[in-house]
C-alpha cells in the first residue's frame, strides 16, 4: 500500500492537503526556494507581466461574454449595452480593450530582451520556440477580437486579412471560405471568431504553462549570458524577486490604469465606432498598431502571394533564431559588433510599424521595402555571419564576481 507523500508544512489543514496533493510543496519549490541568477535586470519582469495580464484578460473577458451577442444584427448593440447598462460594463471593456495594447507592449519587450541578451540559445531553444508559439496565439487571438465590435474596422479588417489566405495556391480559396463559413464575411465568421477569441486563451494558458516548465528546467538566462557555477551565483526566487516583479506590475498597472481612465480610445480606430456598413468601404483600412510592422511587410511586396509569405516568415523565422545565430556568447553585453546591429532592427521595425500606418504611396513604399529587406537580412545574413567573423569581449568568471565588483564600486 502507497505511503503519504512526506510534507514539511506545519499547519495541519495545508499538512493534510499537501500529502495528499503536494500543490504547496511544488509552488515552494518552485516559486519560494528555485535558484535564480542573482543579477536579474527590470528586463526580467516582462515574463511575470505578461502572466498577470493574461489573468486579467481571460477574467474580462469571461465577463464580457456574459452579456455579449455574437449575431450580426445585435453585436454592435450588445456593445453599446456593455458600455452604457451593465454595472461597470464600460470599464470591463476598456480594461479588456487596452489591455490588448498593454499585452502586446509588454510581450514585445520581453521578446527584445529575449533577443538582446540571447536567451533563446542553448539549452533555451525549445523555451523559445514555446515564446513564438505564444506570440502567434496572441495575434490570432487579437485579430478575431477586434471583429467582435461589428465596426466598419471590424468588419472591413476581417474581410482583408481573410482574403489574403486566398492567395495560398489551390487551398486558398478552401481555407477563406471555411474561415468565412459561406462566400463573404457575414453571421457564420462572427460565430466562429467568437467561439475561437473565447477558446484560444485558454491554449494560449497551456502554452504559458509549458513555457514555463521548459524554463524551469533549463533555468533563467541573465544579462551576463553565463551559465550559474554554483550556489554563490544564485539567490531564492523568494523573497527577492517576487519583491522586484511585484514592484514592475504595480508600475505596469499604474500606467495601464492611467490609459483605461484618462485615454481609453486612444488606441482605437475612430471608424470602428460606426456599425459595419458591407457596403461603404472605409477611406483608410488599417489594422491595430502591434500588427503594423507585419502589415507593412504584407505591402512591401507588390505580389499578394510574394507579400503574404513574407508576412508569415517573417514570424517563423523566429523558430529557427537559435540555429541561425552562430555564436556561442549570448548576451550582446560582449558582442561589440552585435550591438549595432540588433539596435538597427528594432529601427526597421519602428519604421515598419510607422509605415504600415501610412498608404502605400511615395516615401512610404521605399522605406517599406528597405526595412523589411534589413528585417530578413538581420536574421538570414548578418546572424550567421557575426558568429564567425565577430570577436567576443572576455566573458567573466562567474555572475558573482561582477555583481560583488559594482557593489564594492557603490560602498567605495
Amino acid at each position: 500500500m502507497a505511503g503519504l507523500f512526506k510534507t514539511e508544512i506545519k499547519n495541519p489543514v495545508l499538512r493534510w492537503v499537501d500529502t495528499r496533493l503536494p500543490i504547496i510543496t511544488l509552488m515552494n519549490r518552485e516559486y519560494a526556494v528555485f535558484p535564480t541568477p542573482k543579477n536579474f535586470n527590470y528586463f526580467w519582469n516582462f515574463g511575470a507581466i505578461a502572466t498577470v495580464q493574461l489573468m486579467v484578460m481571460i477574467a474580462t473577458g469571461v465577463l464580457l461574454a456574459m452579456h455579449y451577442v455574437p449575431n450580426t444584427h445585435m453585436a454592435y448593440a450588445s456593445i453599446q449595452t456593455i458600455m452604457r447598462d451593465v454595472n461597470y460594463g464600460w470599464l470591463l471593456r476598456y480594461i479588456h480593450a487596452n489591455g490588448a495594447t498593454m499585452f502586446f507592449i509588454v510581450v514585445y519587450v520581453h521578446l527584445f530582451r529575449g533577443l538582446y541578451y540571447g536567451s533563446y540559445k542553448y539549452p533555451r531553444e525549445l523555451l523559445w520556440m514555446l515564446g513564438v508559439i505564444i506570440l502567434l496565439l496572441m495575434m490570432a487571438t487579437a485579430f478575431m477580437g477586434y471583429v467582435l465590435p461589428w465596426g466598419q474596422m471590424s468588419f472591413w479588417g476581417a474581410t482583408v486579412i481573410t482574403n489574403l489566405f486566398s492567395a495560398i495556391p489551390y487551398v486558398g480559396n478552401h481555407i477563406t471560405t471555411w474561415l468565412w463559413g459561406g462566400f463573404s464575411v457575414g453571421n457564420p465568421t462572427l460565430n466562429r471568431f467568437f467561439a475561437l477569441h473565447y477558446l484560444l486563451p485558454f491554449v494560449l494558458l497551456a502554452v504559458v504553462f509549458f513555457h514555463v516548465v521548459a524554463l524551469h528546467i533549463t533555468g533563467s538566462n541573465n544579462p551576463l549570458g553565463i551559465d550559474v557555477k554554483g550556489p554563490q551565483d544564485t539567490v531564492p526566487f523568494h523573497p527577492y524577486y517576487t519583491v522586484k516583479d511585484s514592484v514592475g506590475i504595480c508600475v505596469f498597472f499604474l500606467i495601464y490604469a492611467l490609459v483605461v481612465f484618462f485615454a481609453p480610445r486612444f488606441f482605437m480606430a475612430p471608424d470602428n465606432f460606426i456599425r459595419a456598413n458591407p457596403l461603404q468601404t472605409p477611406p483608410e483600412i488599417v489594422p491595430e498598431w502591434y500588427f503594423l510592422p507585419f502589415y507593412a511587410i504584407l505591402r512591401s511586396v507588390p505580389n499578394k502571394l510574394g507579400g503574404v509569405t513574407l508576412m508569415f516568415s517573417s514570424i517563423l523565422v523566429l523558430f529557427v533564431l537559435p540555429w541561425l545565430d552562430t555564436s556561442k556568447v549570448r548576451s550582446a553585453k560582449f558582442r561589440p559588433m552585435y550591438r549595432p546591429f540588433i539596435f538597427l532592427l528594432l529601427i526597421a521595425v519602428v519604421v515598419l510599424g510607422e509605415v504600415g500606418a501610412h498608404k502605400p504611396e511615395g516615401i512610404w513604399v521605399l522605406l517599406g521595402r528597405i526595412a523589411t529587406t534589413y528585417y530578413f537580412l538581420h536574421f538570414l545574413v548578418v546572424l550567421p555571419l557575426l558568429g564567425k567573423l565577430e570577436t567576443p569581449l572576455p566573458l567573466p568568471e562567474s555572475i558573482s564576481k561582477p555583481v560583488l565588483a559594482a557593489k564594492t564600486m557603490e560602498r567605495a
